[in-house]
């Protein structure tokens, strides 16, 4: 299950960014074409979080859709699956939305 290796990571980046101030929330952008598993991400949060200045933080994630160019024709269209064509029938295309994977913001709680 590679989530958990990925969730592991954004506890890792998003606690070295907070540098030890309590975490209320961690937003995160997947796109639909990653290939990343949000359930499992959800899933795994918690319980990686759990015991750092991430534990109880609420997790955010966009989804961005899939867009494409076509390198045949330049039209731009929505690509659902990796294997939608263009509308010209070319499937001659560059991908240039819906495979992201970053983290968007961190927001730290107030100190009390």
């Amino acid at each position: 299950m590679h989530e958990l290796a990925l969730t592991c990571s954004i506890v890792e980046v998003a606690e070295d960014a907070a540098a030890g101030r309590p975490v209320a929330r961690v937003t995160l952008v997947i796109g639909r074409l990653s290939g990343v598993m949000l359930d499992a991400i959800r899933f795994c949060f918690d319980e990686v979080a759990r015991g750092t200045v991430l534990d109880g933080a609420l997790l955010d994630i966009e989804e961005p859709a899939g867009r494409a160019r076509c390198n045949a024709c330049g039209a731009e269209f929505a690509m659902p699956d990796l294997l939608t064509p263009c509308a010209c029938g070319s499937c001659d295309v560059t991908l240039f939305q819906g495979e992201e994977l970053s983290i968007r913001s961190i927001e730290l709680r107030e100190a009390a």
